[in-house]
Formats: structure tokens, sequence, C-alpha cells
């Protein structure tokens, strides 16, 4: 494991809020499992709690653990999707209770990014993600256009430069069990 690796991990552990490069733009990351960390990025985004956060995976088999019933109509989507999309599902399970929403669901992205794949792994969790900026605010598109009230209110920024030159959000697609589906986001 990288010494960078190594290090966030360890943060993350700790219950530390991290600056991260994702597969679409800089996040703001925590362990999803512990409710004081949500908290933390709550308070530095300036953002309702009311207002669900996403949740990042690397593989089927841990989204699998966090979500009661994958409808099959996600297992489809997420394979013919070409830019990283996120989904909302119902029921989530084993995460921190302030990340799930008020009608008991999570949205979640099956991440495609070295760096993410390999910190999830080392975490053994999700890791939750949500643009680096305050509420309200533009999304940045590169580190540089961060503010600095993000960059003091984390706990550690990876020294990682994002590979996205064009780096915008995820698709947001909300499925429910019932096989209904919704574009939130695209």
């Amino acid at each position: 494991m990288s010494s960078e690796i190594e290090k966030v991990v360890t943060i993350l552990k700790q219950g530390g809020i991290i600056l991260y490069p994702t597969d679409t733009v800089w996040g703001i990351g925590c362990d999803a499992t512990n409710a004081n960390a949500v908290q933390k990025i709550y308070k530095l985004k300036q953002r309702q709690d009311s207002k669900a956060l996403i949740c990042l995976v690397n593989n089927y088999s841990m989204l699998e653990r966090h979500v009661d019933n994958v409808p099959n109509m996600a297992y489809t989507i997420l394979d013919i999707a070409d830019q990283p999309t996120t989904v909302i599902y119902d029921a989530p399970a084993g995460v921190a209770e302030n990340l799930i929403a008020e009608d008991n669901t999570l949205a979640i992205r099956i991440v495609k990014h070295k760096f993410c794949e390999k910190l999830i792994k080392y975490l053994g969790r999700p890791l939750v993600s949500t643009s680096a900026n305050i509420s309200g605010q533009p999304t940045p598109k590169s580190f540089e256009e961060i503010s600095e009230a993000i960059l003091k209110g984390v706990d550690y920024v990876v020294n990682l430069q994002s590979e996205n030159k064009n780096a915008k959000p995820s698709t947001i697609i909300k499925l429910s069990n019932k096989g209904e589906v919704k574009i939130i986001r695209e």
C-alpha cells in the first residue's frame, strides 16, 4: 500500500475528513460509517443534513453489502454507463444514519478511479464523496478553484493531481424497488 493511501486511511479511521480527487470532481470525504465525520462535512459545507451526500464503493460486492436489495436495473444501467453514474437506492444499510435521506434512500457510485478504488479497498468501507465547495457555491472544476475555507476545513488534502481535465459531477439516477427510474442530474 502506498504511503499516501496509508496516511489517508489512518486519518479516515480516526474520524477525519479529506479533500481528494475522484472520477468526477475534487471531493470532500470521510468514512461513510462514521456519523461524527459525516456531520463535520455537513458543517464544513454549511449544508442542511436533510440534503443527502453521495457514497463511493469500489465494487458490486460492497454495493450489495450496503443496499438491502439492488434492483436488476441498476446492474444494467451501470454496465452501459459511459460516464460516472450515481444511483439512488432504497433501503441502505451499514452506513451512518445521517447519510441516509429522509425517504430512506442513499446515493452510491461504484467508483472507477485507481486512487479511490485502492483507498476504499484498504479502508474496507464506503467513502463519502461530495463536491469541494460550500453549499450554494459553484462546483470547482479544478483544484485551483477550491476555496480557502474548504482547504483549511479538511483534516488532510490528498497529495495527488486529478486526472480529469473536464471535471463535472456524476449523472444521478434514482431507482426504486418498484422498477421506477428517474434521472435526477445529467
